[in-house]
Parts: C-alpha cells; sequence; structure tokens
C-alpha cells in the first residue's frame, strides 16, 4: 500500500514538475529565430480599446523570451512575401471585416496552407463573420456575450501549455462569450460553467451546461488556439494571463515546421473547404 501511495505521489510531482517548468525548456524553441505579427486591424463597428494592452503585453513576453515582435493594424501588409517572414500571426482583438481585398485573404489562406500559425484573441471571432474559411480557422464565430460578470471557468485539459499552471476552476471577471458555427474538429481546452452565470439565455454546448472558452486545433496545414477571454485592458498585464498567452504562442510555434509554400494551393476566398 505504502509503495502504492510513494507511486502515485511520484506521478503527481512529476506531472506538477511538467506543468510548472519555463516554456523555454519545455519546447526548446530557438526564440530568437521566431517573428510574430500582431495584427490589430477593425472593420466598421465596435473596437475594442484593450488592444494597446494586449500588443504591450505580447512585445512584454516578446522581449522575456527573445522573439521579434511587429505590430500592425494595415492590411496592405497581408501579401505573401511579407507573411513569409513571420511564423505566428496574433489577431489582436480584431473585428469584424479585417481585410481589405479578397488578395490579401488569399495570401492569409496560403500563409496557413504553407504551415503558418495563428493564435486568435477574444473579439477575434468577431472578425469575417461572412467567411466561412475563417471561421473555420479560428474555431467558432461569435455569437454575443452575457454582461461583463465574475464568472467560472472550467479546465478540459490540464496538459496543455495554456492550462497546465491553472487551478481546475478558475476564478474571472470577464465577458463570457457565446459562438456559432463551430468548426467540428476544434480541441476543446477549457469552458465556460454557465449553471451560476447571470444570463436569460445560456447557449450550451451539445446540450450541456458548459461552452468553449478556448481550444485548439490545427487546420488546412497550420496550427491554431484561440482565447475568448481578455476584454479588460488590466488583464494583459497580469502574469496568469500572459502566461496564458504564452502557452498558446509556445503551442503553435514549439509544434510547427518550417513554411513550406509548396503545400499553399488557395486561389479565391472562396474555394472548396478542406471539410
Amino acid at each position: 500500500m505504502r509503495k502504492s501511495l510513494l507511486f502515485i505521489a511520484g506521478i503527481l510531482f512529476a506531472w506538477s514538475a511538467t506543468a510548472q517548468s519555463p516554456l523555454k525548456e519545455k519546447y526548446k524553441i530557438k526564440w530568437k529565430n521566431i517573428r510574430v505579427l500582431v495584427y490589430t486591424k477593425n472593420g466598421n463597428g465596435y473596437v475594442h480599446e484593450n488592444r494597446a494592452a494586449c500588443s504591450a503585453a505580447i512585445e512584454q513576453l516578446g522581449k522575456q523570451y527573445g522573439f521579434a515582435v511587429e505590430v500592425s493594424d494595415d492590411a496592405s501588409g497581408m501579401t505573401e512575401n511579407n507573411l513569409k517572414r513571420f511564423n505566428l500571426v496574433i489577431f489582436n482583438n480584431t473585428n469584424n471585416e479585417t481585410f481589405d481585398t479578397d488578395e490579401q485573404k488569399v495570401a492569409f489562406m496560403r500563409y496557413i496552407q504553407a504551415g503558418g500559425g495563428f493564435v486568435g484573441i477574444h473579439s477575434a471571432t468577431g472578425s469575417e463573420r461572412n467567411w466561412p474559411w475563417f471561421k473555420r480557422l479560428i474555431g467558432a464565430s461569435f455569437l454575443r456575450h452575457a454582461k461583463h460578470q465574475p464568472f467560472t471557468e472550467i479546465i478540459i485539459d490540464n496538459t496543455h501549455p495554456s492550462t497546465s499552471f491553472l487551478p481546475a476552476r478558475w476564478q474571472r471577471d470577464d465577458e463570457c462569450y457565446f459562438f456559432k458555427d463551430y468548426n467540428p474538429d476544434i480541441h476543446v481546452l477549457m469552458v465556460h460553467d454557465l449553471g451560476p452565470l447571470d444570463d436569460k439565455d445560456k447557449p450550451t454546448y451539445y446540450g450541456g451546461t458548459s461552452s468553449p472558452s478556448v481550444w485548439c486545433h490545427q487546420f488546412d496545414g497550420g496550427r491554431q488556439w484561440y482565447t475568448s477571454l481578455g476584454h479588460d485592458s488590466a488583464t494583459y498585464a497580469t502574469a496568469e494571463f500572459q502566461r496564458h498567452l504564452m502557452g498558446g504562442i509556445s503551442w503553435v510555434i514549439g509544434k510547427n515546421k518550417p513554411l513550406d509554400y509548396s503545400r499553399a494551393h488557395a486561389m479565391s476566398p472562396d474555394d472548396p473547404l478542406p471539410y
């Protein structure tokens, strides 16, 4: 019995050490070779004031880990030649129409198909709501949110670097986002606990008492991670949320291979979806 308890304790200790290990050690990424584009363009409609705080947090992470960060709200930079310079594109609280032309959309599609990484933050699911390919990439499309209030997040996968260090039930004070048009292949990492949420109509996931909040997946050649949290500017200054973001960034970059444009095939934003 004692041996069994010691064995279990050893497993728990090893898991804890892995969960708390620095991302630099866990992923062995050569961060000095990594370049990240933080994209902040909004179309007509609501514009989040948190974009500057989010960009500053990612720039701070870049200094801490040694990767380069460029911030832009200029859609003209969505060209194949420019996107080739980046290992990852982050849609920082983008909303509504975030591309100006079909050519820009195709360049972005080809970047993903070549193996480019993608991260979406908070309102990024409100981007390009009429473009099926983008909705499949980011994993779902924004429906609405409950009023700003405290609520609980439930960790579904505690092995992912964006969640491994969090408590099983993570208390937040944020906007609880609801979605539609889910990509069925998303791997859900975290869900909203809808039971105690103050909201007149709680869109549940598959009829349960929760709905997805954070997820990851692979789509059309690239890797993607999304978090619905982060409405308040102050959130981005907290070490806990920065580690949450860095975990998503690291997961996308840490498993990606160099870009290979021989795999890129998009000709139109309306090309047939992979599935």
